[in-house]
């Protein structure tokens, strides 16, 4: 489905990720790991349009994604769920959902996109009036997947989605994302909670330094002597 060759993208003269070659099969949930400043939110940046790669190629259902705005990245079918949420904080929960089916294709479907969001996650019907940024932060989190769900995309990018967020709440998150994952989305999720994310993917790349250091099944990183000294502590 999303198929990365030799991808390497720079801020100005700061080059932030190194010939990267990644690829998500369609129904995959797929994870990046590493750590803090390894270019995780870079390669999302790219991926969604935010940023233009330097070089390398991105491919999208087969069709070249290299240099596309990133509206019609949208359009096309990748919903971003950015880091720090990044919701409306004056705008109520159904209002924030509303601004992720502006899409022409979803706003055609808004009534019944809306009412499958809420079954998805009850919690934001009982607050579909509430203004968002007086939500806890669980529950934002809950909204802005939810905002871009709205779109129903066929890939679903999650940057740091347990950011910032309590433990107890961290596994909400990941309750959310597998409840998702069974709803047959395909998703490509940057999370530095290594021993959550390995539980929860299929595969796994790890990056640092703006390069991929390892590539495997969940249950190969799991067992890498490298990464359970360096990412697991054991």
């Amino acid at each position: 489905m999303l198929e990365i060759d030799n991808l390497s993208a720079a801020y100005g003269s700061f080059q932030a990720l190194f010939g990267i070659n990644l690829r998500v099969d369609a129904g995959e949930t797929v994870g990046v790991i590493g750590p803090n400043g390894a270019g995780k939110t870079t390669l999302m940046r790219v991926i969604s349009g935010l940023l233009p790669g330097r070089a390398g190629k991105l491919a999208f259902e087969g069709r070249a994604l290299t240099g596309v705005p990133a509206y019609r990245v949208v359009a096309r079918g990748i919903a971003h769920v950015p880091e720090n949420r990044r919701l409306f904080p004056k705008l109520t929960v159904e209002e924030n959902l509303r601004i992720g089916a502006y899409m022409p294709q979803a706003r055609k479907h808004f009534g019944e996109r809306l009412a499958w969001v809420y079954e998805l996650f009850p919690r934001l019907a009982e607050r579909r009036t509430q203004l968002a940024g007086t939500m806890s932060g669980g529950e934002q989190q809950m909204c802005a997947i939810a905002r871009a769900l709205m779109s129903k995309p066929k890939l679903l990018l999650l940057d740091e989605p347990s950011a910032g967020l309590a433990p107890l709440v961290v596994q909400q998150v990941f309750d959310l994302v597998r409840k998702i994952r069974s709803e047959g989305f395909t998703v490509l999720i940057v999370e530095q909670n290594v021993q959550q994310l390995l539980e929860l993917v299929d595969r796994a790349y790890l990056l640092e330094v703006g390069r991929i250091k390892l590539s495997g099944m969940a249950a190969e990183l799991k067992a890498n002597a490298f990464v359970r000294q360096a990412y697991l502590g054991l």
